[in-house]
C-alpha cells in the first residue's frame, strides 16, 4: 500500500480504511465492485498531520486542551467549558494558512475533477470521513465550489473534529482529545431528483429477509436529519416484491444553487407524489444486496437518483456503512452499537 496524502476515490480500498476513514474507504470499494460513485478524492490523515504538525496547531491544540484538563475538565459534566475550548481550537484550524505544499496538491486534483467532470468549477461535498464511525459528530460541506472554498472547507472539517459533540464522544470514550486525524472526501454534487437511505434488513425488528429505503425530493440531507417525513417502502429482498409504501406529505426538500444548500417548499402537486419510480426502488434495492453479500453484513446505504440520466444510469451511491438494529450487533465492527445510540440520542 502507498501511503500519500490524497488519492483519488478509485485507487481506494477497506485495505486503507486507518489512512482515509471508513467513508472515503468504502466508496473505493464500491468504485471496485462497479457502482456508480461520484467521481472524487480523498486527503488521507497524513495530510492532517502535515496541516497539524507544519502549522504549529497540534502543539496549540495540545496546549488548549492540556490547560482545560489542569482546569478540571475531566468529563462531559462542564458542558461550557467544552464549548469554549471547542470554539478556540476550531477557529485556529480555519484560520491557520495551508501549507503551499498541501494546497498546491488539492487545488489540482479540484482542477482535474473539474476537467473530469466537464470543465468550469464543479460544485462539491466535503465530507469528514473517521476511521471510526462517529455518526453526527462532524460536518459536512455541500455545493462547494473554486479551489480556495474546497480548501477552506477541508479545514472546516479538519476543525469538526472537535466539535462538542465530537469532544464528548471521545472524553466517553477514552480517546485522546487533542489528536483527531480524520480523512475528508471531496466528490462532485449530484444533480439530485430524488435521494434516501436503504437499509438491508429492518432495523426495528432485526428482519434481515426485508430491506426498507426511504426517500424524499432533492438531496438526502433532509431524510438523514429527520426534517420530514419520507416516502417509505419495504420490500422482500428474495421475492423482489414491494410489500408496504408509505408516502409521506413532504412540504420541504433541501437544493442546491449558487453556493451552499437552501430548506426549500415541495411543489404542491408533488407534496403526495412518490419520489422514487418503483422501477428505482428495485434497482436500489438489488444494489444494495449486492454490496451486502459482498461485505458480508447488511447495509447502511445512502442514494441519490441524478435528474440529468436515464433509469438505470441515473441511481448514484454516496455512503456505505454497516447497518444496525436494537437488539444485537450486526456485522463485524463493535462501533455499531454505538452508532445506534447516538442515531437514537440525536432524534
Amino acid at each position: 500500500m502507498e501511503v500519500k496524502e490524497i488519492y483519488w476515490l478509485k485507487e481506494l480500498s477497506k485495505d486503507y480504511n486507518d489512512l482515509v476513514g471508513k467513508k472515503c474507504a468504502n466508496l473505493g470499494e464500491l468504485v471496485k465492485l462497479g457502482l456508480k460513485v461520484p467521481y472524487g478524492f480523498a486527503l488521507s490523515t497524513k495530510a492532517y498531520e502535515h496541516f497539524m504538525t507544519a502549522t504549529g496547531l497540534k502543539e496549540a491544540v495540545e496546549k488548549i486542551v492540556g490547560n482545560k484538563r489542569r482546569a478540571g475538565l475531566d468529563t462531559n459534566k462542564d458542558v461550557d467549558g467544552m464549548i469554549e475550548m471547542s470554539g478556540r481550537i476550531r477557529a485556529a484550524i480555519e484560520e491557520a494558512p495551508m501549507p503551499p505544499d498541501l494546497a498546491g496538491p488539492i487545488a489540482e486534483c479540484y482542477r482535474m475533477l473539474s476537467e473530469e467532470t466537464g470543465g468550469g468549477e464543479v460544485a462539491c461535498a466535503v465530507r469528514s470521513s473517521g476511521a471510526v464511525s462517529m455518526p453526527g459528530q462532524m460536518e459536512t460541506y455541500l455545493n462547494v465550489k473554486g479551489e480556495q472554498d474546497i480548501i477552506y472547507h477541508v479545514k472546516k472539517v479538519w476543525g469538526s473534529a472537535f466539535t462538542t459533540r465530537a469532544i464528548v464522544f471521545r472524553i466517553d470514550n477514552n480517546m485522546p482529545i487533542s489528536w483527531a486525524p480524520i480523512g475528508v472526501a471531496v466528490i462532485m454534487m449530484i444533480e439530485a431528483k430524488a435521494a434516501g437511505v436503504i437499509l438491508t434488513l429492518l432495523p426495528n425488528i432485526g428482519d434481515t429477509e426485508r430491506a426498507i429505503v426511504e426517500g424524499n425530493f432533492g438531496l438526502g440531507e433532509s431524510v438523514v436529519s429527520g426534517e420530514i417525513t419520507p416516502d417509505s417502502f419495504v420490500i422482500h429482498k428474495k421475492d423482489m416484491a414491494i410489500e408496504s409504501r408509505s408516502i409521506g406529505q413532504k412540504t420541504k426538500m433541501v437544493i442546491y444553487g449558487g453556493t451552499g444548500t437552501t430548506l426549500c417548499e415541495v411543489p404542491e402537486a408533488l407534496q403526495g407524489a412518490a419520489c422514487v419510480e418503483d422501477r428505482e426502488i428495485l434497482e436500489i434495492v438489488r444494489i444494495a444486496k449486492q454490496v451486502e453479500d459482498y461485505f458480508g453484513a447488511p447495509q447502511d446505504m445512502e442514494w441519490v437518483v441524478d435528474k440529468r440520466f436515464a433509469f438505470p444510469e441515473n441511481i448514484f451511491w454516496v455512503q456505505a456503512r454497516g447497518a444496525k438494529f436494537a437488539k444485537k450487533e450486526v456485522g463485524r465492527d463493535e462501533e455499531y452499537v454505538i452508532d445506534l445510540m447516538l442515531q437514537l440520542f440525536r432524534k
